[in-house]
């Protein structure tokens, strides 16, 4: 059977894994530019394909047939090739009702405020509708009709609900953020539709206000696991969904290591890379191979500043890739935009070994005496703990501290 997603950029997606997970069969990426879209809907070689960006509405009129919701959105994202005959359908809709029910997030009498007016947007409004919400209003750029720009909607001061269907934060264009949260003091819940990265600036402002939030990615695994059973005519288990999801979020997730300087990040990382077989890197060793000269060579010849500047591009980098083990240097999250950034897909863990434990020297500019340590002990403890998502105690055998780290990373 040759199933497959097709869209105009790929390179971001998720679903091969997700659906070869699902099922155990090949699942293709089909990259198509606006040129070569038509050709392949005409020539109908594929049993089944998934539809993204920009093409959900474009397919409609391929479709012999639409059923009642796909054509009530105004959205296809699922196509069934039944003996040459085009079947179009929205999955997208069991996705996303599928991410409010299972993060508690019900919009029945709610006031919600949709970012975007895409296909997506469209899936979204249809939801939140037949779950009742009260109002369910959209904002766009350029708004039309009854639709709010942007600055309309930061005057709707009773928003309880928010859902991004915009590209926003999307890789690789990270640093953007749709809108300010802090504006909407009744707000309840924050959807993003985005899963890569895994938490958006739009995500994390969310989790810095208290305010229940999630990504798309159990959206994408549902809407995957109910196309899957179109194409194939068979019967997915919720609850086995539920485990790729888990699996996906555990594999594309990074740990990232923060603490002191010689509280055991790089070691432990390392050891806990080894357990997990993934990749480990560090942020330190990372701009030694890039400069070609040590961390104390690059403090005496650019000084502090120098050194951080270089440090932010280091974390920037690594940061936008996946299913890492990363050991951060101890003043890296010293810089509000680092932990911004380590966190889009990490898991930050603080190794907090307790200071009477900590070393000095070894070639550490800052930490080059007991004073020094303890000094940078003081200063940088709180901030460790509020940029943290889980503190690991190092205080322990190696052994027992690295069954701590397995444990805090997992995902199940």
């Amino acid at each position: 059977m040759r199933v497959g997603l097709i869209g105009e950029k790929l390179g971001h997606s998720f679903s091969k894994p997700i659906h070869e997970q699902l099922t155990g069969e090949e699942y293709s990426l089909f990259p198509l530019s606006r040129e070569e879209f038509p050709r392949f809907m005409e020539r109908r070689d594929f049993d089944g394909i998934n539809v993204t960006i920009p093409y959900k509405q474009d397919v409609i009129p391929f479709c012999a047939m639409v059923d009642q919701r796909a054509r009530r959105i105004g959205a296809v994202n699922t196509i069934v090739n039944q003996n040459g005959i085009l079947h179009g359908y929205n999955t997208d809709y069991d996705g996303f009702a599928e991410l409010l029910a299972a993060n508690r997030m019900d919009p029945a009498g709610k006031r919600a405020l949709v970012l975007g007016c895409g296909g997506t947007s469209r899936t979204v409004r249809a939801v939140l509708s037949d779950l009742g919400a009260a109002s369910v209003r959209v904002v766009s750029r350029h708004p039309q009709g009854d639709e709010l720009s942007y600055p309309q909607a930061l005057e709707q001061k009773d928003t309880q609900l928010i859902v991004n269907t915009t590209p926003a934060g999307m890789f690789p264009a990270v640093e953007e953020q749709p809108i300010d949260l802090s504006g909407f003091p009744r707000l309840e819940a924050v959807a993003d539709v985005i899963y890569n990265p895994l938490r958006t600036r739009l995500l994390q402002q969310a989790e810095s206000l208290g305010i229940p939030c999630a990504n798309g990615l159990l959206m994408l695994v549902s809407q995957a696991r109910a196309a899957a059973e179109r194409f194939r005519g068979i019967s997915i288990p919720r609850e086995r969904g539920m485990e790729v999801c888990r699996a996906l979020l555990e594999d594309k997730r990074n740990l990232v290591l923060i603490g002191m300087p010689m509280s055991g990040k790089s070691t432990l990382g390392k050891q806990l890379a080894s357990r997990l077989g993934r990749k480990f890197l560090d942020t330190d060793e990372w701009i030694v191979s890039q400069e070609g000269m040590g961390i104390p060579e690059i403090f005496q010849k650019y000084g502090e500043p120098g050194f951080r500047e270089r440090e932010h591009r280091a974390v920037r980098e690594l940061s936008l890739k996946n299913g890492l083990v990363l050991a951060t240097g101890g003043g890296a999250v010293l810089d509000p935009e680092n932990v911004r950034n380590l966190r889009m897909n990490g898991l930050l863990l603080f190794i907090d070994r307790p200071l009477e434990l900590l070393t000095v020297g070894k070639g550490r500019p800052l930490a080059k005496s007991p004073q020094e340590v303890e000094a940078l002990y003081r200063q940088r403890y709180p901030i460790y703990q509020a940029a943290c998502d889980r503190r690991i105690p190092n205080d322990a055998p190696p052994e027992q501290v690295l069954e701590r780290l397995l444990s805090a990373g997992s995902v199940r």
